[in-house]
Formats: C-alpha cells, structure tokens, sequence
C-alpha cells in the first residue's frame, strides 16, 4: 500500500492491540517511529511522477488510501456522539436544531463551536474539488492543484483566509510584545529582562531562545505560563494597556474589533469580509479617478489586463501556500483528535534540538564568519552552484516539491480544510452525518456585561492565563468594556450629544430606501421573467428559478433529503447509504410512483430522475444561479441569501447540476466525505 507508514492501522499481530509509539504514546495510523522523522516517504518521487491510476474505483471510506481516509475509520479513544455504534441507517445528530439541541461534542476531543468554526470555513474555501487517481502527496488529500482556476470568488476567500489566520496570529503577537515593553505585568516582564540580559552576559542568548522554543513545542502548558492569552481588541498596540475595542464593547477574543458574535470565529471571520469590501471600494475609487486618454494609453491597456490576469493567479497560491502552511504549523502544534497528540510536534523539536546542542559551542564569532562566508558564496559561487542545480535537476526530478513542507517536516499535518474533511469522513463513517452550523437569527449579543460568559470579568481572563487582567483597575476594565450606544454615530462622524436628530441622516435613508425598494422590484421584475423564459427552454432562466426564497423563510432539510430544483423542477436530492453502493439521487415533486431505498426504508411514491452512485463522482463544483455582483444586489435590496446550486460529474461524464438548494453546502459535504476519492481541490 502506498503510504504505509501514514494509513497502515498499527496493531500487534498477537493481542490485536493498537501498537504504541514509544516516544510519544500515540497510537494509531501516522504514529510510527519512522514518522518522527522530517524525510519524505520512500515513494515520494514516485507519487510526485507518477500518471498512473493504482485503483480504477474510488470506493467506500475503507477503501481510501490516504491517512484522512484512516484515520476516519479508526476506533477512537475520545468518542462523540458522531463516533458511537448505532443500528440506524442515518442518525440525526441534530440537523436543522438550536445550537442547545445538538449532541455535544460531536466528535470528541473538539467542542461543538470550534468544528462549527471549522466547517463554516471549510464551505467558503472549498468551491470545487476533483478526484484525482494518483496517490497524493503528504498522505492527505484535498490538496490545491497547481492548474487550479482564478476567479474573484476565490481570490476573496484566500485573502479572507490570510486574515483570519496570519494576520490575526501576528497581531496578537505584536500585542504581547506592547505587554511585555508596557511593563504593565511586572513580575513578568521583570522575569523575562532578568533571565535575557543574565544570558547575555554569559553568552547564552541562542541556546536560551532555542532551549525555549523547544520548551514550547513539547510542553503546550509552558505556552500559557511563559505568554498568557488575553483578548486581543483589549491591548493597545502602543502601550500594552488596557484599550476600549474598537467595536466599542468586548464581544469576542480572537477578533482585533473585539466584535460581538453567536458563534465563536464569527467576528473574525466579519473583519475578514469588511476588509475585501474596503479593499473592493478602493479599487473602484482609483479606477473612477479620469486622465486625458491618448492613443498611449489605449495601446497599453489590453497588456497590462493580460499582465494583472496572468500574474494574478501565481499572487493567489501564493497567499494560499502562506496560509496552508500556517495552518499547519498551528495543527502540528495543537493536534485535533484524531491526528497524533504528540508525534508532530515531537518531529518539530527534534529538529530544534541539534540547533541547541551546537549553540552551546558555537561562539558569535563562528556565527558570523560563517554566515558572512555563505552570503559570500550566494553572491560570487555561481560557477560551482549551477552545475550543482542542473545536476540535481537530472538525477532528482522534482526536487524542489519533495522538500515541500507538507512533504518532510509538516508531512501527515493537515491544513484546516483537510482537518475539516477527516471530522466530516468520522461522521460518515459511523452512518452520523455532522450537522450544519446552527442558524441564530438574533443578533449577538451587544453588550456581554448583560450577556452570558462575560469576557471582562476578572475570573475569566484568570481561566485564561492572565495575571490580574492585564494588570488593569476594575474601573479601566469597566471603560473599555462598556457599551455606549452612540459610538456607532460618534465613529460616523455625526455630533450626536449637540444634534440628537441630525436631519440630513434622514434624509439620506429616504433616499437611500427607495433606491432600495426600486432594486427589489426589479429583482421580482426579473424572476417572473425567468419562469416565462424557463417554460421556453432557456437553460440559465432555469437555473435561477426558485433562488431567491421567501421573506424569511427557514431552510429545513438534511441529512437525507435536501430540497433544491433540476433543470427549473422543485424536487429533492436523496442520499441514500442503505443499498451496497451509496447513492444521491434526484426526486421531482410530481414523479410517478416507483421503489426507491431512502434511509433504509422502501419509498413506493418515489421515483428518481436520475441516480449517481457515489463512488462513481470523479468532480463537484458550487455554482451560483445569480453571478456575484447580482447576489450582492440582492442580499443587499432583498435582505434575502442567495439559494445557491451544485454540479456533480461522473466518471462517465455526465453532469447533473442541481440549484435552488439551500442547503448546498452540506449536500456537497456529505457526497465529498462519504466516498474513497482522493479530492484536488481547484
């Protein structure tokens, strides 16, 4: 089997007990000895050249030969609700429930809100997958293809990514350093300068910083006593004291407004979206700016559009590449249940330790006449490094990709999108379906002094980690945390305390409502347009019925029957994992009656339009009956989300495109984690 050391189920021969590693006591697949080593497996360069298909079919889970795949399967130790024996067909963990109706946790080792995180993520990341039929790299799938596709969505959803994940991680950072300079904890702080300048003194500054880094890595508790968390929006960059949030009121941790939210991340992830938006109106700004157009100008506007686009989609791997391997490093550090607990992070200190061991003999200045002869080297040692390049080039092909990341020392580490689809193939792979995130229809929570958990109080910052909260009186706590309801109009730039009622604010919103009014009336202008188009045939008028729903109405559907429309038709798409081979079939509304298995039941009224099994899907791509510029015109005029559809593609070639589903991206979770296809993700 390729990747034997990652998805073999380690068990002894004898007793049938899972093996266990003896250095870190992990068991299970990817928790070998020869996996605390940052080497690329044996058949790496194989996998890396390699056209050929090993298998023709992708399967069931158990079939799937990747240590997601594994993983999934395995017996766990921690178990949630998802992961318990059940004679059902498909168990309902909590589909379409409150957030205090849903089993918990759901898998175990994570809380319900952070998979909700995770998930929520994942649906905005991942657009559309293939299967690929040669073995992937690192052992996991859902690996970015190199050939993958640019569009405006997928730009925003890697920038967005980018934020919620290095950005926000290097300002929280940047924050605790503003804590340690305040001196506002100062028994830390004094601690942190006694132990530095000790070491400087004697000479011991790199063994110091690196007999810490390796501390951090194998001891996750030494991270909260030597830097202890506290809310980021509360820390002033400047002074490292306390601060008001931006947002006027703290709502949340992670986020740098300190934002309200229902469910943890949401903040965050609003930050992220209003960041594209004022990014987006700032381009639009500078294009609407006008200059005298010459015959100059026009001849350079066709290259320099060619140019942006060509160089545009490299930009984008780019920044998915920096947050792929953020992700990684962060899971490899704080594993989920069920990657390893400890043989990751173990392979990164092992790594560390020989840099401690030579700087206890290496002096300052060995270090700097050797880097001074490297650097040297870099600039005049062409002669010697070309032929040393072209060499390698011949003999090892692809050099440069098996000393990747994700394919020596983060190897078997899963960005968050593959972590997502290995908790989703758990669910699966024990008939238990993970619901979707909760919907909150109320907004969150304003001010969490009259709210549950409140962030500000000082027994909670002391769960955290923090000495007394930031070293802060009640009285500063109590300012920065208190909400006044006219920050919003104040930050506005309106003198709210001499004009209560600031007359031109009115007159601005009536303007603005009927402009609105007008929008929604041509939206329901153009959707009774489309049903007459769609009777007359039009493929795209059919696409678009049924995607705008009703004032608020309530998706309800899941985990067996999504509604959503085929070729303009209301039906349902059925999964179905009673028969041998799991299918999804689509029902019309209005079918003739037939015998079809739905959840283990024979459904006499039912007869499908079409019928896929799963094993037999090869691509699934999210699609959108509205482009979206008109999804924004409607969310914004309507106040209504979007339907959005699905298209599936066999092995065959048959495509089957279904819309109007409002709940798209949990069909498209299910049929992605229920197979043993090896997804790309493009």
């Amino acid at each position: 089997m390729l990747y034997e050391n990652l998805t073999e189920k380690r068990a002894d021969p004898l007793t049938g007990e899972k093996e266990e590693n003896p250095m870190t006591g992990d068991t299970g697949p990817g928790t070998g000895l020869e996996d605390l080593l940052p080497m690329p497996a044996e058949n790496a360069q194989d996998i890396l050249q390699s056209k050929k298909a090993f298998d023709k079919s992708a399967g069931g889970l158990q079939d799937g030969h990747t240590l997601s795949h594994a993983l999934a399967t395995e017996d766990h130790k921690l178990k949630g609700a998802a992961q318990l024996e059940t004679e059902k067909e498909v168990s309902n963990l909590g589909w379409n429930e409150p957030k205090r109706e849903v089993a918990a946790p759901l898998v175990g080792g994570i809380d319900n809100e952070e998979l909700w995180l995770l998930v929520r993520r994942f649906n905005k990341q991942i657009i559309h997958t293939k299967a690929v039929v040669t073995p992937v790299p690192g052992g996991l799938d859902l690996n970015t293809a190199e050939e993958e596709e640019f569009s405006p969505d997928k730009m925003r959803a890697n920038i967005e990514r980018f934020y919620t994940t290095v950005v926000v991680g290097i300002l929280a950072a940047v924050k605790h350093v503003a804590r340690l300079r305040s001196w506002r904890e100062k028994e830390r702080t004094a601690w942190f300068a006694g132990v530095y300048f000790v070491a400087w003194l004697f000479d011991f500054i790199m063994p110091l910083i690196t007999g810490v880094v390796i501390a951090l890595i194998v001891h996750p508790p030494t991270r909260e006593l030597l830097f202890p968390p506290a809310p980021i929006a509360l820390v002033d960059t400047k002074t490292g004291g306390v601060q008001k949030p931006w947002a006027g009121t703290l709502g949340s941790k992670d986020s740098a407004t300190g934002a309200p939210e229902n469910h943890k991340g949401e903040a965050v992830e609003q930050e992220a979206d209003n960041l594209v938006h004022g990014l987006a109106e700032l381009a639009v700004s500078s294009a609407a700016g006008k200059h005298p157009a010459g015959d100059v100008q026009d001849k350079t506007k066709k290259p320099m559009e060619l140019a942006m686009w060509a160089k545009l989609r490299p930009g984008m791997q780019v920044v998915g590449n920096i947050s792929d391997n953020w992700e990684r490093l962060a899971n490899a550090l704080s594993p989920t249940p069920p990657f390893p607990k400890d043989t990751h992070r173990l392979r990164l200190a092992i790594l560390v330790i020989p840099l401690f061991g030579t700087s206890l003999f290496v002096t300052s200045y060995m270090f700097v006449k050797s880097l001074t002869f490297f650097l040297g080297f870099g600039m005049f040692g062409d002669p010697v490094i070309r032929p040393g390049m072209e060499y390698l080039n011949r003999v090892i092909p692809d050099w440069q990709k098996l000393l990747e990341l994700r394919n020596t020392l983060l190897k078997g580490v899963p960005t968050n999108a593959q972590l997502t689809l290995t908790l989703l193939r758990i669910g699966e792979a024990n008939k238990a379906p993970l619901p979707p995130v909760p919907r909150v229809i109320e907004q969150p929570v304003q001010d969490p002094a009259h709210g549950p958990a409140p962030l500000d109080s000082e027994a909670q910052m002391r769960a955290e980690g923090a000495a007394y909260p930031l070293e802060a009186s009640p009285s500063e706590l109590d300012e920065a945390a208190h909400t006044d309801p006219k920050d919003d109009l104040r930050d506005a730039g309106f003198d709210v305390d001499s004009h209560p009622k600031n007359k031109q604010t009115k007159k601005s919103n009536k303007v603005l409502g009927w402009i609105k009014n007008v929008t929604a009336g041509l939206v329901h202008t153009g959707g009774a347009t489309d049903h007459v188009r769609a009777k007359l045939g039009a493929h795209h008028a059919k696409d678009r019925l049924g995607v705008v729903p009703p004032k608020d109405e309530i998706p309800v559907s899941g985990p067996v029957k999504f509604d959503c429309r085929y070729e303009g038709k209301k039906g349902h798409a059925y999964i179905s994992t009673a028969a041998t081979i799991p299918s999804v079939a689509f029902v019309a509304g209005k079918e003739e009656a037939s015998t079809t298995v739905i959840a283990g039941k024979e459904r006499e009224d039912l007869k499908p339009t079409w019928t896929v099994a799963v094993a037999d899907i090869v691509e699934m791509k999210k699609v959108g009956g509205y482009g979206w510029k008109a999804k924004i015109v409607v969310d914004w005029s309507m106040e209504r989300e979007v339907k959005d559809g699905l298209e599936i593609v066999t092995r065959d070639g048959k495509r089957f495109r279904v819309t109007a589903c409002p709940l798209r991206d949990e069909l498209f979770n299910r049929l992605v984690a229920m197979g043993g296809q090896r997804w790309e993700a493009w």
